[in-house]
């Protein structure tokens, strides 16, 4: 029996057997949201890391000044409104009223200051505004002023961005926690707050509705708008099984499933309680990540290896099956479908696999038969399939592959190590990147290549850099897309990250679960239940 007819096979056994659901009353039912994450909430600082498990969470929890609607447009969140100087240079913004934190306390300008100031370290674009700040003040308890040494236009969308880390809004007293050290309390500016005592990473994490939250006056879309909670609890039930996800969904125990795998997408669809449907239109990037300080992929020639032997039809069919609807090959680096997509310098990822072409760049690139660290989360079903098939493919290639097959929240803390692989650092490993995320260099933290101040892999190309300057810089359409050709081919060319190609996902929620929306994270306001 094949791999998913046994997989299918076991879930619908499951699921008329049925598991031990939890004892609800029919109101407290309808009003509790039962919800299975991606992955385990490991830590919980969206600050810190860059795990979309941590920001979805931390999307409930705390709110933004600006935010980003589904046309990928920043609008007002938190803030009023802003003006801007003639020359471009100051920035004074107004928070709106009713703003308060989850322990009651008013969520003043010094305590977005501090934000600001916590973000910017940890962010690309807060990166390059701190390079150019020349001062963020509060004003009042309700304005602050931030003003520049040159032109920064797209601050705004740096605000308001989808991408992590987000520029979220914590307490001064938070916000004063260094960048590179996790937060260890957890009181929000958004309209759900975290139920810390009842946290029990690996099982579950608890959100309850925060009474005192003022939603804007307006309809939500993605971050903006007015963020309106219609239940009065959220749990987040952790199930890195998908049968067992399945299961429980097909009898009720839960009512919403962030990323069902493809392979039980047709037994879900047969249960006429159930929804199905694309999570994203824009869909994700996967990506497999090198780590360029260290032997053996701080060779080039030995990370262009990787895009000669790798087949992006290998990567996405283990993810997605058979039905090609759901991928896509990538040359490149940017959301197909979008104004900034480009294949500029992608020869190498199209046309037949070269293994010998592979094992001749291992040889130049000086590759010593050194252990390969490859850090595979087993829990997370993306991560798992595509680290299944680099062992492979890298053994295949002649590579020495040590698999330390993990789950997603230590990948996320071994990542962030930039020790040797053999003293308990990494060589590579898989992560994936919302198509949402991707439309341009703007908020595409994976594609830059700014050396220790880089993604995980810390890849040092200036070419790059240049490129995303000159996207920043362009004064039109035309010389915005010669920045992207130009990103895109010295990216390929160095290989900043490997893509495995271009994918679309599923969710799943019970019928009576209404307000469920499509976009790079699950929008929790707005879903009721009945």
């Amino acid at each position: 029996m094949k791999r998913r007819s046994f997989l299918q096979a076991g879930v619908a056994a499951a699921a008329t057997t049925g598991l031990a659901g939890p004892a609800l009353s029919q109101g407290a039912n309808a009003r509790t949201l039962r919800f299975v994450p991606q992955a385990n909430l490991a830590n919980f600082d969206p600050i810190w890391g860059t795990q979309y498990v941590v920001r979805n969470a931390s999307a409930a929890v705390w709110d933004t000044l600006y935010g980003v609607n589904d046309k990928l447009e920043p609008r007002p969140q938190m803030c009023e409104g802003h003006t801007t100087s003639q020359d471009g240079l100051t920035w004074t913004f107004k928070l709106r009223e009713g703003l308060r934190f989850h322990d009651g306390e008013p969520v003043l300008s010094k305590d977005v200051v501090a934000s600001i100031t916590r973000w910017m370290p940890r962010d690309p674009m807060g990166q390059m505004i701190r390079a150019i700040q020349q001062e963020l003040v509060a004003v009042d308890d309700r304005t602050f002023r931030w003003v520049l040494k040159s032109p920064y236009p797209k601050l705004i969308y740096a605000l308001g961005k989808t991408n992590t880390p987000i520029c979220f809004i914590m307490p001064e007293r938070i916000a004063r926690t260094d960048p590179f050290t996790q937060i260890t309390e957890y009181v929000g500016s958004g309209p759900m707050r975290f139920v810390r005592n009842e946290w029990v990473p690996g099982a579950k994490a608890i959100f309850q509705k925060f009474d005192q939250y003022v939603p804007r006056n307006e309809p939500a879309s993605w971050l903006a708008g007015g963020k309106r909670i219609m239940v009065d609890r959220l749990e987040w039930v952790v199930m890195p099984d998908p049968a067992t996800a399945s299961a429980a969904i097909q009898n009720g125990e839960v009512d919403w499933w962030e990323n069902p795998i493809t392979d039980l997408i047709p037994i879900l669809r047969r249960n006429r309680n159930i929804m199905v449907d694309i999570a994203d239109p824009l869909g994700n990037i996967g990506s497999f990540r090198m780590n360029h300080l260290h032997p053996p992929f701080n060779s080039k020639k030995v990370r262009q290896a990787v895009l000669a032997a790798m087949s992006q039809e290998d990567y996405m069919r283990a993810l997605v099956g058979d039905d090609a609807n759901l991928w896509k090959a990538l040359p490149g680096f940017f959301t197909p479908g979008t104004p900034g997509y480009t294949e500029a310098g992608g020869d190498i990822l199209k046309g037949p696999r070269n293994l010998d072409l592979a094992k001749r760049l291992l040889q130049e690139g000086g590759y010593r038969n050194e252990p390969v660290i490859c850090v595979v989360a087993q829990d997370q079903p993306i991560t798992k399939a595509m680290g299944d098939v680099t062992a492979d493919l890298l053994k295949r290639m002649g590579m020495n592959v040590d698999f330390v097959a993990t789950d997603w929240g230590t990948t996320g803390q071994r990542r962030a190590m930039k020790n040797p692989p053999n003293q308990g650092g990494w060589s590579m490993f898989h992560t994936w990147h919302a198509g949402a995320d991707c439309v341009n260099p703007a908020a595409y933290n994976a594609v830059r290549a700014n050396g220790q101040d880089a993604w995980f892999g810390w890849p040092d190309v200036p070419s790059v850099e240049q490129g995303v300057r000159d996207w920043f810089e362009a004064p039109n359409a035309t010389a915005e897309k010669a920045a992207l050709d130009k990103i895109n081919s010295e990216a390929i060319e160095n290989v900043v990250y490997a893509p495995t190609g271009f994918f679309l996902g599923y969710q799943a929620w019970r019928r009576n679960v209404s307000g469920v929306v499509k976009g790079p994270l699950p929008f929790f306001w707005g879903v009721s239940k009945s």
